[in-house]
């Protein structure tokens, strides 16, 4: 699970990432002083769970976990006590108060750890995978669309834009869990937002792929694999 910690104090920042650092489950992707700032992170590094503070500058956890999707996990981790029902409200996992214990860290964190579990188990019910096609659930209806069908699928928040020579269909998923699905020779993730069908691919340059009348930039972490696989010639 990716997870960040939110909190306006170094000193509690250190010591959650020491916890964080204990079990495998979790990977810490980002630590962060203030709201504003996880806000902003979010918007394009999807998050697992969240360590959040309470009592911070400006905008505080309460308000900021209000605001969040609620397929990311909060657990608050906060010096006021008085903030435990408030916290129900937003359906936190947890709420720890500081100074924290690591064996009541890991309580929290293996609650987070199920919940996650199920979470990830009923996007993947909303998706059904054949060999040459796929069943998306959009707008109370199951479409099939057939993979030589997919230009590319874009990824926005918790839903995902699967784009089509001729529609254009939104389901709620994940990029990564649609992109578990789908055949890897035939799919590649060519940044943090899109994933494209090499075969649609009309050409492509130091940046970008060309799909048709589609330009689509591609990643940093992603361009060595991306040329190796066309220098390969695996497609």
């Amino acid at each position: 699970m990716k997870c960040i910690i939110v909190d306006d104090e170094p000193i509690a920042r250190e010591g959650l990432e020491v916890f964080i650092n204990k079990i495998p489950e979790l990977k810490l992707v980002g630590s962060l002083d203030s709201a504003d700032s996880a806000s902003e992170y979010i918007e394009t590094n999807p998050v697992d769970l969240i360590f959040l503070d309470i009592e911070m500058p400006e905008i505080n956890g309460l308000e900021f976990a209000r605001t969040i999707s609620q397929n990311t996990l909060v657990i608050f981790t906060t010096a006021y006590s008085e903030y435990a029902l408030d916290s129900y409200e937003v359906d936190a996992v947890d709420y720890l108060v500081k100074p924290i214990e690591y064996d009541r860290f890991k309580k929290a964190v293996d609650k987070a750890i199920a919940y996650h579990s199920l979470l990830v188990s009923e996007e993947k019910e909303e998706i059904e995978s054949d060999n040459d096609f796929i069943f998306v659930k959009s707008e109370r209806r199951y479409f099939k669309v057939h993979y030589n069908e997919i230009l590319f699928i874009e990824g926005l928040k918790d839903y995902v834009i699967i784009q089509t020579e001729t529609k254009r269909i939104i389901t709620k998923l994940y990029l990564r869990t649609i992109l578990e699905l789908l055949p890897d020779k035939m799919f590649f993730r060519i940044n943090k937002s899109y994933i494209v069908n090499l075969r649609k691919i009309d050409s492509f340059d130091n940046n970008d792929v060309f799909i048709g009348k589609h330009e689509i930039g591609i990643g940093a972490t992603y361009r060595e694999e991306f040329y190796k696989i066309f220098m390969s010639r695996k497609i």
